[in-house]
């Protein structure tokens, strides 16, 4: 079965990934525009600010017989008659299946000055414009980014940390709207403040102009803003051009069923550049997952095997700031009945938490600043749980009288079921048995499950678990043994 995966991003490295570990008569073909070997996009930001390098953003390859990777490859037309596809340079590649992971593009605002964008202004998408924006920042002072949302705060946030002079232009009243309201908005801008970006917020951007001594910004209230470099952080778009040419059933994304399906049985689609069930995900977990779907109908270990979207979590990779939100937390609507709203708020101290319930069960929270209980309100949003009567301790972090709801102060008290990482769908449970199977560090937990190798928001707890097992069982730490199934075992899992 010749299997071709047109991308080698996140989602087309993983499918590959899936593929290989699955063995079988197969030969898969990974054809990826950029020239690099696949990485990590969500840790740019962590590039921009200084404190990893290149090296530590890249993937594992995916190595063995059977998988030929080829970067710098752009593949530009599908013939689903004769299932080719043609890549610029002319050459034809064969497929019996075709697994489409062609991401999103940065948006680029129809500016003024925008059409091409000058040297100085970079759109902050891809490892090349990492590159761009980390070469301009070595003579930069000063630097603007245009958008307010995840990734522009991300981007400002790293650059602010090697010095520069950071100011958000975001053109809502408030910061990362889709996530969050307005007073938690406030919050985050008054946090960003005090770590060195400026915001300037509820205003549009009108025009850009660039020469040798900088750019200028336009704004719709008559003020230009100067600095010596523009970060453009905008939004994305699916990469839909290849699949629309080739006839496939496109709406905002490539539409699939839930095997991950096109119009085309021949061919699937995965991650950013994938519509289903009418929605997009642009996240890491759901293009994993969906990559898992793919794999198992492919290789035929589960050829029912569907795609089911679970809760997604968001989380704010800045250094200095605390934010995770999930579900309808900004204040959408909730069919099924009345919703219960609690808030707490503390500016001065960068604290705010909002929790909507219905029917005893979360449908959506922010959680900002230091608030212990984040791991709990996360489990129990990702759970469907119900939430203790007290709620006080999901607000603040503490527990209330008799019922306390507070995070395990050790990993001995957290359930085997917990989820740790939320990226790979990975449990205590799971890093456990790997642990009795051998692995004795936080990098040998990672091979083995991939934990903390998406967002790597779960780092600090998978290296939490890996110091309990480690003081929990001793001499297997210091021999690096496995003891499995001997009856030895001195780690005891609450299950």
């Amino acid at each position: 079965m010749r299997i071709v995966i047109v991308g080698y991003g996140m989602a087309g490295a993983r499918v590959a990934a899936e593929l290989h570990a699955r063995g079988g008569d197969r030969k898969v073909t990974v054809l990826g525009a950029e020239p690099h070997r696949a990485y990590n996009r969500i840790m740019l930001s962590t590039l921009l600010s200084g404190k990893i390098d290149e090296p530590d953003v890249e993937l594992a390859e995916v190595a063995g017989q059977g998988v030929d990777v080829r970067t710098g490859m752009a593949v530009t037309a599908i013939d689903r008659a004769t299932r080719e596809v043609r890549t610029a340079e002319g050459v034809r590649y064969g497929y019996d299946h075709l697994i489409l992971a062609t991401g999103s593009r940065a948006v680029v605002p129809p500016l003024p000055g925008l059409d091409p964008p000058p040297d100085r202004v970079v759109p902050f998408r891809t490892l090349d414009d990492c590159r761009r924006i980390l070469a301009a920042a070595r003579d930069a002072r000063s630097v603007l980014v245009l958008g307010g949302g995840l990734l522009g705060l991300e981007a400002a946030r790293g650059l602010a940390a090697r010095g520069l002079d950071v100011t958000v232009v975001h053109p809502v009243g408030h910061l990362m709207e889709r996530q969050l309201d307005p007073t938690a908005g406030a919050v985050l801008a008054n946090t960003l403040a005090g770590l060195g970006v400026r915001t300037r917020l509820g205003v549009t951007a009108t025009g850009v102009a660039a020469d040798a001594d900088g750019v200028r910004l336009d704004l719709a209230d008559g003020e230009s803003l100067g600095a010596d470099l523009l970060v453009l952080s905008c939004g994305v778009r699916p990469d839909t051009a290849l699949a629309a040419t080739a006839g496939l059933a496109v709406d905002r994304g490539v539409v699939v069923d839930d095997r991950m399906r096109t119009s085309d049985r021949h061919i699937s689609a995965i991650g950013d550049c994938a519509q289903h069930a009418g929605t997009l995900t642009g996240l890491v977990a759901p293009a994993w997952a969906q990559a898992r779907v793919v794999a198992e109908v492919l290789s035929g270990g589960d050829p029912l095997a569907r795609y089911r979207p679970r809760p997604a979590v968001t989380r704010l990779k800045a250094a200095g700031i605390d934010l995770a939100a999930m579900g309808d937390a900004a204040g959408g609507t909730v069919d099924g009945g009345p919703v219960e709203e609690l808030t707490f708020a503390d500016p001065a101290r960068g604290t705010y938490a909002r929790l909507r319930i219905r029917d005893e069960r979360l449908t959506g929270a922010i959680l900002l600043g230091d608030n212990p209980a984040v791991g709990t309100v996360v489990q129990l949003f990702d759970r469907g749980a119900p939430v203790p009567a007290d709620r006080r301790s999901l607000l603040l972090g503490r527990a209330f009288g008799t019922a306390p709801a507070t995070p395990a102060a050790s990993p001995a008290l957290m359930p085997g079921a917990a989820t740790v990482c939320q990226c790979n769908d990975v449990s205590k449970g799971a890093l456990v048995a790997c642990w009795r199977s051998g692995a004795r560090s936080v990098a040998e937990l990672s091979a083995a499950t991939r934990a903390a190798t998406g967002c790597g928001g779960c780092r600090d707890a998978v290296a939490g678990i890996a110091d309990w097992l480690a003081e929990a069982d001793p001499v297997a730490a210091r021999s690096g043994r496995a003891r499995a199934g001997d009856g030895t075992d001195r780690v005891e899992v609450t299950r």
